[in-house]
């Protein structure tokens, strides 16, 4: 049952966040159409990464985190008096701090560049470009509380509709400013400012329906607030695991940007693709997961909380086994379809298909990391999942400066993925902690049932193999890329998808009976 009601609750999540990874693959489209893997387009990567990397680290990773278990205790209690003045005191704290954040932001980035070793007329593009879209960090964050308050409530739908909007912003500013711009990747930037600002403009009348309306309090105040003190508590180890996991961001990009133009870029290229997969169903699954953990937490209901972990768990391998084994097979035409325009041509695509390949078998780890930092959130443990961060963060620093030099982009990539499993091997050690988790028989039940979806999936690929040189002679010459690398990927989907549920039903698997079940019912 728990696990129905994952699938269920996070499906409607699910299908507004492909809406919003596929319009984000189309968005680095169209940056790979108007830059390519130019150093232009290395300014842009770097430019957006630091206030990224701070959005990340104050708004979706530490406010997320922190905020909702805290805020779910004072829904369970129901003082609504209570609840209101925490959130004015946490919206005014906010508020004033990413503020601050981005002044010092603004003011700062010149002493942080040199770090990425460019020339001077690139330093400065990249200087501009960081500096214009610093804001996007106020934006964001205030978007990333609007999401943790619905997100408490079980209100999933506007959250998903945010990224969609600063996807069609930025996309629709890279058309329609780059000629009014200095270079596109200034229309760009300005795409990305208006977009931040959507996400949150979006969320707030959602808020303000359910009745949870809050102000300005002064700053005293809200510092004094016990929920405030307990989201801050909880935020302190929380950034430092965050800044850890992101910081890895900001090395991988200098290191890149250092063994040749172009590799910092098709790193993001690459990375956007491996998020593709993420974005659709371990964030969807970890932002549904975590108001119930921390709902069963709170409440003592260890068996749901164990059943409903288990659950994303087996759903995660299910999902991100499969799709390594097909797109180690397919990358290439997957890069070739969405990326290969105008300034995207052959040394493009063989950057991007070297970290892509590194990248994509790190993609269970992440997906497990983002289902198992839940878990301990909800508990309001957040030191243990920061410490794993800061441990794989150094494992990923040493591989990444070891590898750099012979692999290049190649890896870079293949330090995030080995120190992804490192944070995954260390969660689930972590979580060893809490007696109530039950982790010895998770683990060793995820494991088998991890290792028979391998086998399956390594089964299921064996005829896309065998039929991608006839694919590619059948469709080859044509002047087309839908019809020389979507029709085979399409027809490769098909195959892979029916051979791999087949095993699945064969072996009677339980979602696979669902499936089933769900289609035997629809007939008449």
């Amino acid at each position: 049952m728990a696990r129905s009601l994952l699938v269920r609750h996070g499906s409607v999540l699910s299908l507004l966040t492909l809406a919003s990874r596929v319009l984000g693959l189309f968005r680095e489209m169209v940056k790979a159409s108007f830059l390519g893997t130019t150093a232009l387009s290395d300014a842009f990567s770097v430019a957006f990464l630091i206030p990224n990397l701070f959005r990340r680290l104050f708004a979706e990773g530490s406010i997320a985190v922190a905020f909702i278990p805290t805020f779910k205790a004072y829904l369970i209690e129901g003082d609504k008096e209570a609840i209101r003045e925490f959130l004015s005191c946490i919206w005014t704290f906010l508020t004033f701090f990413v503020t601050l954040a981005v002044i010092a932001g603004m003011a700062f980035t010149p002493l942080i560049m040199p770090l990425f070793k460019m020339e001077q007329e690139l330093f400065d593009e990249t200087v501009f470009l960081t500096r214009l879209m610093f804001p996007f960090l106020a934006f964001i964050s205030l978007a990333a509380l609007f999401q943790g308050i619905l997100n408490s409530l079980r209100i999933f739908t506007p959250s998903g509709l945010a990224p969609i909007l600063l996807n069609l912003v930025t996309i629709g500013a890279a058309f329609g400013l780059s000629r009014f711009t200095a270079n596109p990747a200034r229309a760009m930037a300005i795409g990305i400012l208006a977009g931040g600002f959507l996400e949150a403009a979006v969320q707030f009348p959602f808020i303000l329906k359910k009745g949870w309306a809050f102000c300005f309090v002064a700053l005293p105040r809200a510092l004094a607030n016990p929920g405030v003190r307990k989201v801050l508590r909880l935020i302190v180890p929380t950034i430092i695991g965050m800044a850890a996991y992101q910081v890895n961001d900001l090395v991988s990009t200098a290191l890149a940007r250092r063994v040749g133009e172009g590799v910092a870029s098709s790193l993001q290229y690459s990375l956007r693709l491996q998020e593709l997969m993420l974005g659709v169903f371990a964030v969807s699954i970890g932002t549904v997961l975590l108001p119930d953990l921390a709902e069963y937490a709170k409440s003592s209901q260890w068996d749901q909380y164990r059943a409903k972990l288990t659950g994303a768990l087996r759903v995660i391998a299910l999902i991100t086994v499969p799709a390594t084994f097909f797109l180690l097979v397919q990358g290439e035409y997957l890069i070739r379809l969405f990326f290969q325009i105008r300034s995207f041509g052959e040394e493009s695509v063989r950057l991007t298909l070297n970290a892509f390949t590194f990248h994509i078998i790190g993609l269970f780890f992440i997906a497990l990391n983002r289902v198992l930092a839940p878990a301990f959130y909800a508990c309001h443990d957040s030191a243990s999942p920061s410490l794993a961060g800061v441990i794989s963060f150094a494992a990923n620093s040493v591989l990444a400066l070891a590898l750099s030099a012979p692999l290049k982009g190649a890896g870079i990539a293949l330090s995030l993925s080995a120190a992804s499993g490192i944070n995954t091997a260390l969660l689930f050690f972590f979580l060893t902690k809490n007696p109530h988790a039950a982790v010895g028989k998770m683990v060793r039940s995820g494991l088998l049932y991890t290792l028979k979806i391998a086998v399956f999936a390594l089964l299921a690929v064996l005829p896309v193999y065998a039929l991608k040189p006839a694919l590619a002679a059948l469709f080859g010459g044509r002047t087309s890329r839908m019809l020389v690398y979507g029709l085979p990927l399409g027809i490769s989907a098909l195959v892979y998808g029916a051979a791999g549920f087949l095993l699945l039903a064969l072996a009677q698997d339980p979602y696979a009976r669902r499936i089933i079940r769900f289609f035997k019912k629809k007939k008449p």
